[in-house]
């Protein structure tokens, strides 16, 4: 398992935008797929994104495809989701997931490493 540390959440307004990061602690982090799940109040957890190890490849799930990007420095140590223009229903607890397997996934339990989730507030 890696130690996961998210930042960069906030309050926005629509149409704004913020970037995630998310910093790993722990040995080859480069073997760990990557992701990015969200959760609002009353709903179910949502896989919102995820980078295979190497980076090259990604998922990203329709509700949000053409608005966040995720990407990955592995010298850093850091996984990262931009988010673009942003809607009231993105707001949620925002998640930093690792998996011990290089190839991206798009389910939640499929993940054991996960972060204490940072708060982003989308106002409209």
């Amino acid at each position: 398992q890696v130690q996961l540390v998210e930042s960069g959440g906030g309050l926005v307004q629509a149409g704004g935008s913020l970037r995630l990061s998310c910093a790993a602690s722990g040995r080859a982090f480069s073997m760990y797929a990557m992701g990015w799940s969200r959760q609002s109040p009353g709903n179910e957890r949502e896989f919102v994104a995820s980078i295979s190890g190497s980076g090259s490849s990604t998922y990203t799930a329709i509700s949000v495809k053409g608005r966040f990007t995720i990407s990955r420095d592995n010298a850093k140590k850091k996984v990262y989701l931009q988010m673009n223009s942003l809607k009231p229903e993105d707001t949620a607890v925002y998640y930093c997931a690792g998996r011990g397997q290089i190839g991206v996934a798009a389910e939640t339990w499929s993940y054991d490493s996960w972060g204490q989730g940072t708060q982003v507030t989308v106002s409209s």
